[in-house]
């Protein structure tokens, strides 16, 4: 049985490049290089024919260790909660007021971009604090 080496975790949204580019900012990924032929992806869309423009855009890891993140243009808008979200593990090893601190300093940094805060979760017996916050188009993500 063949090993899994990569994994793209795909986003339904209504503007790929603006969701792309907010979560560039919220993890430090960078969009990749324009396809063979190229000299940025703004000439890559235009040569696309008018239906496909805008459809998709994508943002990955500078250091190759992360999931690339791909983002595709759907008709529909979203309606309920997610089934899959990401953790942004912002506070890895910390509990208690520190962890609070630093999920709450990371919430201040993404709320300018767009981001929109839900709800703190506090810690319990089984789970350690965190941070439930929504992109630009509503997709629920936890700071964790």
């Amino acid at each position: 049985m063949a090993s899994v080496r990569q994994v793209q975790v795909t986003f339904d949204c209504a503007e790929p490049e603006r969701v792309a580019r907010f979560w560039c900012e919220v993890l430090g990924y960078v969009v990749p290089p324009a396809p063979k032929g190229f000299d940025s992806w703004e000439a890559w869309d235009r040569a696309q024919p008018a239906e496909r423009q805008g459809r998709a855009f994508a943002c990955m890891d500078p250091n190759g260790v992360g999931p690339r993140l791909f983002f595709q243009r759907v008709p529909e808008g979203k309606v309920v909660k997610n089934r899959v979200h990401l953790d942004v593990r912002v506070a890895t090893g910390l509990v208690g007021a520190e962890r609070i601190a630093v999920l709450e300093a990371e919430c201040a940094r993404l709320i300018p971009l767009g981001a929109t805060r839900l709800e703190l979760l506090v810690a319990d017996e089984e789970n350690e604090s965190c941070l439930v916050m929504q992109d630009i188009e509503g997709n629920e993500f936890c700071l964790d």
